[in-house]
């Protein structure tokens, strides 16, 4: 599966940004989905998935309700919907793909891999 992030830039301090991910080449409807984080110098972080039918989510002990995901099966799309932002939100954020609905996702779980989209917090 291909996998296309967009929707990052630059966001003040307490706005919002929403993020997309563009699907090809995959059954998108047959993979759990979910978005991933990476600032410099740290580990990739979970930030939060979704099952196949989007019923079901999970999401990374840091976003305390101020995010949420979302899929279009039909048109082949992921989205975070992010509010509330804070500098300490600014990373390259990735979509990947998944068989599997973990209850403690870890990137390993994780099959495909868009290329990333950078968010930044700042004023």
């Amino acid at each position: 599966m291909h996998l296309i992030e967009s929707g990052g830039g630059l966001v003040q301090p307490g706005g919002s940004l929403r993020l997309s991910c563009a699907a090809s080449e995959g059954p998108f409807s047959g993979y759990v989905m979910g978005w991933f984080r990476q600032a410099p110098g740290k580990e990739r972080e979970f930030v939060g998935q979704i099952s196949r039918d989007g019923r079901s989510y999970l999401f990374g002990d840091f976003v305390k309700g101020r995010f949420s995901i979302s899929r279009n099966n039909a048109g082949n799309t992921l989205y975070l919907q992010m509010r509330s932002l804070k500098p300490e939100d600014t990373a390259t954020y990735y979509c990947a793909a998944s068989t599997l609905y973990s209850d403690s996702p870890n990137v390993n779980e994780y099959l495909y891999w868009g290329q990333g989209t950078q968010v930044t917090v700042s004023s």
